[in-house]
Formats: structure tokens, C-alpha cells, sequence
């Protein structure tokens, strides 16, 4: 096809699936005459924002919290993947990133995929100095949610709806489409909820569907917040979610979604309301069913951020399973590279499959792609997943008769491919159909004994058919039971690296929190290690060691360390507030006098900039408020004003 005859208003991507080129030709229009009517009004019944048909991002900002953007993949068949609709506009992502989402909207396998396909994948950001200034919106946001809520300041999440069925009509005989909500958040319940509702009008009733919907968004949804409860109204449904605070060392707001029922009263159409028990929290026993005999394995690797690549023949699997993976630790926060949909097109390629020889970066990835088995051959820890429903029933009879068999649920072999307790084991580089067998092929020696009473428990619930929901909730607090008495020693230890009270003087700098020393930690570990909280036994000194030198160390105690130190300079602070500075100014030159009251307005700003970011009603460990403090500040720089002659006075006062 020529060029000149090409649709101008996509983005194009050509089917040179080595080489992928991008051609910007020009942003989908949306015209005035779709938007508006003579009224003002959108043709949806939602009144738009402003009185002009020229928008920016800024009459986004709701919006933007929320979404960056919607948008339709289509496959052309003299043009590849492209991205044939987008809204809003003033959100387009840039080239690279819309090569990314195109070949990530469909599934890069040989399965078919026939039918309705949900998945989810993570993007990479462009660099983009003024992109990343916006991106400062959420500073408040994640200064106070759990680190498995916070936004990430430099990838996107991508939800995808992908659609192919049978159409004699086209010359393909098949129809491909995905819809794609792009996003900031990891609100996994609440878009994989929004993309069912919205891909699904828009495949009945075409591109109007985005538009009202980021309309709607934008007017009708409250600010992201922390800390409440939200109704957000969507067409005929609303989903109430709660956004937890992740301490409770700052005060727990007011419910904020007293505004949000207000404005559901007043719509006219009827609302289903539907209750979201958590925004972010998968069904792990959807992924685990079979494989849970080699759960804490998993646990192990995951908590060292060990390279783990998943092979799936469908990108809803492998999602799912990796989000799964990285869940195992929580509430710790998992600090490596994620991607729960990977393909072999995608701009981070040769970044992440280094050239054989070389050791693989701390990642997780999802694959589809049966290329990516001998690519990754040298990856020390691959996890097969089961191809279909039946597989996996047969999988979990399996699982069941090899508990009753043996005593051992799994057992190492002699080339290290963990393997069921039947004795049949698989190489993961056999021929004839060897190795494709689903399970988790290692040479990873645990450092810690199974707790074989859980996994009977499970398999049990195998037998007797008891709820997902149900397996999910046993293996959730579990693996969180597993995870906190791994991490109470560790933060035992963080907290006595704090200096004593006596070291914080009001006349000089907040000290340093002493530095960590593994040595000294795992000298502790006798008297208050795990052991005390968690059944499991083995090396778990050997598991310190291995975990202390992973990205999921480094992320908690460079967070750890920051609290101390920030800790460190509000109780200096406090002090500084409540000190007799009148007495101390007795003896002191009008130089040194002034120096102090400039350090006093110096923190002051930096105080003020800190409550800006916070809730202002926490309580500090001398029983005063932040608030209080501040008043304290001020009232010292004053009376350090009245020692001073008037001349000096207008001095410090500029």
C-alpha cells in the first residue's frame, strides 16, 4: 500500500518483527462535532470542563491521577500492530513507548489466544524532563501508602483487553483488537474490573465509550488520596475501593468518600455498586495450585531477587503468575525488575537477555514466546506454567497422588531439576518433549525445610474442593507470617543503630544513624532470630547473607535509613524548639546569634515543605504534634529577633 493511501490517523508499526519501525504520521483527531453541540455539552451528558474545544493536561489533573490514557491496537494487514484511537490526546505516550504497547497488546505465541484475552503488562518510561516533573503529583501519595501501592516515577502499567475471533469478512479471516487502559498505579483488582466493564462497551459501541469514560473519571472521581474509603462511579457501575496508609505513626483521616456518595445520589441513572475487598491483591492459589510443593523455593528465590523467567502460552498466565511471584514477600517490598509480559520486541530486549556467559540481571520475566527457552537456557531458575484448565486439574491429581506416595514432596536431583516426588524427572534441555513439562526447573538448593503440615493442608483442600478464595487467604497469611519473622530480626537490629536520646543536642546537627553490619546482625540472630516466630527450620544465617546482598536489601534499608535519619532530625528539631535559646544567647556575638536564627527559618522551610507532604496531626516522641513544633520554631526565631539591634533586625527579616 502506498503511503499516500495509508490511514493518517494511527501510529503504525511494521510487521518487521526484527527490526520494529515506528512512523508517526499524526494523533487521532477527535472532532469538534463528536465532542460538542451547540450547548456546550458533550453529546455523552457530560459537561466538559472547559468552554473551548483546546484542552491541556492540566484540565486532566484528575484524571491523571487515576489514568494516563485509553487506547485501541488493531492489526492491519499491510501495516502490522497499530495504534488506531487514543484519549486524551494531550496524553499520547511518546514513539518508543507506543512500539512498546503495540507489540505488547497481543500475544506473542503460537496458542491462538481465540476469544476474550485479559492481561497485564509494565512499560518502561521514556526520559522526559517535563514528563517526570508531573510525575511529582504522586510525592504525597507515596509518602504515605504501602511500598506495594506507590507509584513507580518511571514505568507505566498497561491492562489489556484483546479480542480475536473468526470473520470470513476480513482477508486474514480474523478480527484482532485490544483495548488498553495505560496507568500510573498497580490497582490490579480495580482496572482488571474497569477493563471488562470498558472493553466490552467499546467493542458494542465503538470510540465514544473512552471519551465518556475519561469525562466521567475526570469530573466525577475524588483526587487519589491515602488513607480512605472511594466510590468511583463508571457509567452503570461504581466501585468502592479502600487506599490503606502504610503507618500508623501519621493520623488516619476522615473517610473522604462522603463527597463521592453526594454526587451518586444526584445521578439519575441507577448504580450497581461493587466493593472491592483490595485494590492490589491477586488470587495467589490461582498461580500456586501447582507448584505449591516447591512454594518456599519460590519464596527463597523471590526474596533474593534471584533471575526467575516464566513460560506461558498465554500473556494472562504469565501475568498473573509473576505478579503472584512478586506478592510472596509482602508487605516486603520487591526492589527488582518485574515484567509480568515480556516479548521478544520490546525496547529493554537485549538489555535483559544478556549474551550467554553472563550472569542474568535480577528480574522476573513473563514469557510467551517458545524462542525465549533456548535464549534463556543459561537462566538459572526457569518456571514452567501449566498450557490449559484441563492440564492444570491433571496437574493438581498429580500433585495429590505424589503426597501420598512419598514422604519427600519434592526432592533434588542428581543435575540439579527439582522435580515430583514420582521419581520421573525432566531436563530442562531434553529433547523429544522433555523439559516442557510444567514446574520449577532449578539447581537452587533451599536454605530453609518446608513447612510440610501447610502443603498437606493445601493439597488437602485440593481433595476436598475447598473455595480459591479460601486457599488464597491460608497461603497469603502464611507466606506473610513467613515474611514478617524473616524481617523482625532485620528491623530489630535497624532500630538499635539509632543513636541514644542523650546524643541529640538542640545546638548542634542532627547525628547519623550508626551504619548496618551484617556480622553484627547475624550475631543476634541466636537470642532474636526467626526461630522464635516462624516453625521453619534450616540455614537461615546462609539465607541473611544471600539476601543481604540482593536489590531487595538495598531497597529496604536505603528506606529504613532514610526514616532513622529523617526521625533523627525531628527529634533534633523538637529539641531545638523546646531548648532555653534566650540563656544561650547571653554570652553570644550578634554574628552568632543571626547564623542561628537563619538556621531556624532554614529548617522551618524544610519542616513546612515535609507537613505539606503529610498529615500535620502526628504525634512526635515528646507527645507534641508537628503543628506544635512549628509554633515552637517560630516563637524561638522571634525571640532571637528581640536580641538583636533594630539595623539587624531588617537584616534577618529579609
Amino acid at each position: 500500500m502506498e503511503m499516500e493511501n495509508m490511514d493518517k490517523n494511527k501510529y503504525i508499526v511494521t510487521e518487521n518483527k526484527q527490526q520494529p519501525h515506528i512512523s508517526k504520521l499524526q494523533t487521532h483527531e477527535i472532532n469538534s462535532d463528536r465532542l460538542e453541540n451547540n450547548t456546550g455539552e458533550t453529546k455523552s451528558g457530560f459537561p466538559e470542563k472547559t468552554t473551548t474545544t483546546t484542552t491541556t493536561a492540566a484540565d486532566w489533573s484528575t484524571l491523571s491521577q487515576w489514568i494516563q490514557c485509553m487506547c485501541i491496537v488493531t492489526f492491519d494487514l499491510n501495516l502490522g500492530q497499530a495504534l488506531e484511537f487514543i484519549y486524551p490526546k494531550e496524553f499520547t505516550p511518546t514513539e518508543q513507548e507506543v512500539t512498546n504497547i503495540c507489540y505488547m497488546a497481543f500475544p506473542d505465541s503460537n496458542s491462538g489466544c481465540m476469544g476474550d484475552t485479559k492481561f497485564h503488562m509494565r512499560l518502561r518510561m521514556s526520559p522526559d524532563t517535563s514528563r517526570m516533573k508531573k510525575s511529582q503529583q504522586f510525592r504525597s501519595y507515596n509518602s504515605d501508602c504501602p511500598p506495594v501501592l506507590k507509584v513507580d516515577q518511571s514505568h507505566y502499567w498497561g491492562f489489556v483487553y484483546f479480542r480475536q475471533k473468526r470473520d470470513a469478512n476480513l482477508p486474514r479471516g480474523y478480527f484482532q483488537k485490544s483495548f488498553i487502559i495505560i496507568t500510573r498505579l498497580p490497582f490490579f483488582n480495580l482496572f482488571y474490573e474497569m477493563l471488562t466493564q470498558l472493553a466490552q462497551k467499546y467493542f458494542n459501541e465503538g470510540e465514544e465509550v473512552l471519551i465518556k469514560a475519561c469525562q466521567q473519571i475526570n469530573n466525577d472521581w475524588p483526587p487519589l488520596q491515602v488513607g480512605g474509603t472511594f466510590n468511583l462511579p463508571l457509567f452503570d457501575q461504581c466501585y468502592q475501593i479502600l487506599v490503606p496508609r502504610a503507618s500508623s505513626r501519621k493520623a488516619v483521616q476522615q473517610n473522604d468518600s462522603l463527597e463521592s456518595i453526594e454526587k451518586l445520589e444526584k445521578l439519575e441513572r441507577p448504580i450497581s455498586v461493587k466493593i472491592i475487598a483490595s485494590v492490589n491483591e491477586v488470587e495467589l492459589f490461582h498461580s500456586l495450585s501447582f507448584i505449591v510443593d516447591h512454594m518456599y523455593t519460590l519464596w527463597e528465590l523471590v526474596l533474593t531477587a534471584e533471575p526467575i523467567v516464566v513460560v506461558g502460552t498465554s500473556p494472562a498466565d504469565c501475568s498473573h503468575m509473576v505478579q503472584t511471584l512478586v506478592a510472596l514477600i509482602a508487605p516486603l517490598e520487591y526492589c527488582a525488575e518485574a515484567r509480568p509480559y515480556f516479548t521478544i520486541h520490546d525496547s529493554e530486549f537485549k538489555e535483559f537477555t544478556r549474551e550467554c556467559g553472563k550472569v542474568p540481571p535480577p528480574l522476573i520475566l513473563g514469557v510467551t514466546n517458545p524462542f525465549f527457552i533456548k535464549l534463556l537456557k543459561d537462566w538459572p531458575h526457569m518456571l514452567r506454567l501449566v498450557d490449559n484448565q484441563i492440564n492444570m486439574q491433571k496437574q493438581q491429581q498429580l500433585a495429590l497422588k505424589n503426597s501420598r506416595n512419598t514422604s519427600s514432596v519434592t526432592s533434588l536431583n542428581s543435575v540439579g531439576v527439582l522435580k515430583s516426588g514420582n521419581g520421573n524427572s525432566t531436563s530442562l534441555n531434553g529433547s523429544n518433549g522433555e523439559g516442557s513439562a510444567p514446574g520449577l526447573y532449578t539447581k537452587y538448593k533451599p536454605f530453609l525445610k518446608k513447612d510440610k503440615s501447610l502443603i498437606k493442608k493445601v493439597l488437602l483442600g485440593l481433595k476436598t474442593k475447598r473455595p480459591e478464595h479460601v486457599q488464597t487467604a491460608l497461603l497469603r497469611r502464611h507466606l506473610l507470617e513467613l515474611t514478617q519473622s524473616f524481617m523482625i530480626p532485620l528491623e530489630r537490629y535497624m532500630a538499635s543503630l539509632m543513636p541514644l536520646q542523650k546524643d541529640i543536642s538542640p545546638f548542634k546537627s542532627a547525628p547519623n544513624a550508626n551504619a548496618f553490619k551484617l556480622d553484627d546482625f547475624l550475631a543476634t540472630l541466636e537470642l532474636s532470630g526467626p526461630h522464635l516466630t516462624s516453625p521453619l527450620k534450616g540455614d537461615w544465617k546462609g539465607l541473611y547473607r544471600r539476601f543481604y546482598n540482593s536489590p531487595n536489601f538495598r531497597g529496604w534499608y536505603e528506606s529504613r535509613h532514610k526514616e532513622l535519619q529523617l526521625t533523627l532530625q525531628d527529634l533534633q528539631l523538637q529539641a531545638l524548639s523546646e531548648a532555653n535559646l534566650e540563656q544561650w544567647a547571653r554570652d553570644k556575638q550578634e554574628v552568632e546569634i543571626i547564623d542561628m536564627i537563619l538556621k531556624l527559618k532554614q529548617k522551618l522551610n524544610l519542616y513546612n515543605d515535609k507537613l505539606s507532604n503529610e498529615s500535620s496531626s502526628w504525634i512526635g516522641s515528646n507527645g507534641n504534634t508537628a503543628t506544635t513544633t512549628r509554633d515552637q520554631i517560630r516563637a524561638q526565631i522571634n525571640c532571637m529577633k528581640e536580641l538583636l539591634p533594630n539595623d539587624l533586625k531588617n537584616v534577618v527579616n529579609i
